[in-house]
């Protein structure tokens, strides 16, 4: 039986939300470990074929090859009707949605220009602003109930979570959002998961 397969990066928090997925959905699956220094075209000959845009996260199982790492949720959870399939499902899409165009973008941008990237200071502050706005309104949230759709954890909550395990790497200290804090401490003694960096390191990788 061929397995399924994931391609990503141990700095992508995309491709953490999706194998810390796979990993509570107890789904086997080979993961391969993509270089993302060199040009997209340069890059692992398998996964160069894959790939529609060149990036990570890429999953493939008997249903196809799939890139951007909330389709592939949606798609884990329709499949499973786990962790926000069912009767959630319309919710969870309405948060993985809110993921793309807020945390995601903004706390992940502000993490890569500050890390990796000598970006224009007004960037910076932009992103800056646009993070903590973000971690405001998930604070909301978590004033009310213990994670995004009521009082299990789900796929919303490990989207929206991802980027968040490389907070510091962002200048951003989570202590200002006790209630986001404490709903990141819940997801972390949830059994199977693991930090981004245990879980994506090349060392981890199923195959080469």
């Amino acid at each position: 039986m061929t397995l399924p397969v994931l391609y990503g990066n141990r700095e992508s928090g995309h491709s953490y939300k999706v194998r810390q997925t796979l990993v509570l959905l107890d789904v086997a699956h080979e993961y391969r470990y993509v270089d993302l220094l060199p040009p997209r075209a340069e890059r692992r000959a398998d996964f160069v074929a894959v790939s529609p845009y060149g990036e990570v996260p890429v999953f493939i199982d008997e249903d196809g090859v799939l890139a951007q790492s909330n389709a592939i949720l949606l798609h884990l959870v329709r499949r499973s009707g786990r962790l926000g399939g069912g009767d959630d499902l319309e919710r969870t899409t309405q948060w993985l949605f809110w993921e793309a165009n807020r945390i995601g973008f903004s706390l992940s941008n502000l993490r890569f220009a500050l890390r990796f990237a000598k970006e224009d200071p007004g960037v910076v502050a932009m992103l800056r602003r646009r993070t903590e706005a973000d971690l405001d309104r998930l604070a909301s949230e978590f004033d009310r109930r213990p994670y995004l759709l009521g009082e299990a954890p789900g796929v919303a909550d490990i989207s929206c979570a991802g980027y968040l395990f490389f907070a510091d790497q962002a200048g951003i200290d989570l202590r200002r959002w006790p209630s986001v804090g404490g709903w990141l401490d819940r997801l972390a003694a949830t059994p199977g998961w693991a930090h981004p960096y245990e879980l994506m390191d090349s060392k981890s990788a199923t195959s080469r």
